[in-house]
């Protein structure tokens, strides 16, 4: 059995067909989603939607929305963690972190106010002792700053595309390193070369569904411009994704299910 480690369910691309998305996902093996919120707007919804499903959910403010948000939502997180604090769904802060890659959010004043947001959710989860779910995209070095400033109980480097310096010191730090679908890709060959060269112990498996879909599901710049339209990712195109992993690890399909959901359970331990 699979467990998809990073599935915005509650994402509008799933809003006609949700029941069915979940179905094929346990029909194809996935026995569990781990399902973060982005905003405070979505707590009461991811959580309904982990209870609904059988699955678990965290709680978190995405970087990406740091722009809008207030402090008055890091007390909302706050107030949901301790409301929560027995639901055995709830399995981490997140999905929180930084994001060095969108130019607008790393303005000075941008990046500060993400700086601001990560550091008081990171104070949140070890306050709660909870482990988070890291957003990282080109902000490996900083995300590990706070980390060290602000320690908490693990957790997992969502979507990880660093070095292998960087994926070391994160695994040093009690972190899993999350990997989808970008690894289908063949040009992907950092990343290749990571998934194939980390230790088994240090990764988990997740889709990111409705986004980063696989080789399979991408739909290329010229084809969206004739019209196509972009592949949506979903939480059945798990077991696929794993077997691309194997291939490129050498190990069994079997084997990898069984290390990477213990894996998991290690990283978010309420998943037990």
């Amino acid at each position: 059995m699979w467990i998809d480690t990073h599935c915005h369910l509650d994402a509008p691309e799933f809003e006609a067909d949700r029941q069915a998305v979940r179905e094929r996902a346990r029909a194809s093996g996935v026995q569990t989603c781990v399902i973060p919120a982005v905003r405070a707007a979505d707590f009461e919804r991811v959580r309904a939607l982990a209870h609904a499903h059988g699955d678990a959910y965290a709680l978190g403010l995405h970087p990406l929305y740091t722009p809008d948000a207030s402090d008055d939502d890091l007390l909302r997180l706050d107030e949901h963690l301790h409301r929560w604090r027995d639901d055995p769904h709830l399995v981490a802060v997140g999905e929180i972190g930084l994001d060095a890659f969108v130019p607008a959010l790393t303005t000075p004043e941008a990046w500060a106010r993400q700086q601001h947001f990560y550091r008081a959710q990171l104070r949140l989860a070890r306050a709660h002792g909870l482990p988070v779910i890291l957003h990282v995209r080109r902000s490996a070095d900083a995300l590990l700053k706070g980390l060290r400033e602000v320690p908490v109980l693990g957790g997992i480097a969502h979507a990880f595309n660093g070095s292998e310096q960087q994926a070391q010191a994160f695994v040093n730090l009690g972190f899993k390193l999350g990997f989808g679908g970008a690894l289908t890709f063949e040009r992907a060959l950092q990343l290749r070369r990571l998934a194939r060269s980390l230790p088994a112990e240090a990764l988990v498996l997740e889709t990111d569904a409705p986004d980063i879909p696989p080789q399979w599901c991408y739909a290329t710049a010229q084809a969206r411009a004739q019209g196509a339209p972009q592949g949506r990712n979903e939480p059945a195109e798990l077991p696929r994704i794993a077997q691309v992993l194997a291939e490129l690890r050498d190990m069994p399909v079997s084997a990898l299910a069984a290390q990477t959901a213990a894996n998991a359970r290690a990283a978010l331990p309420r998943l037990q």
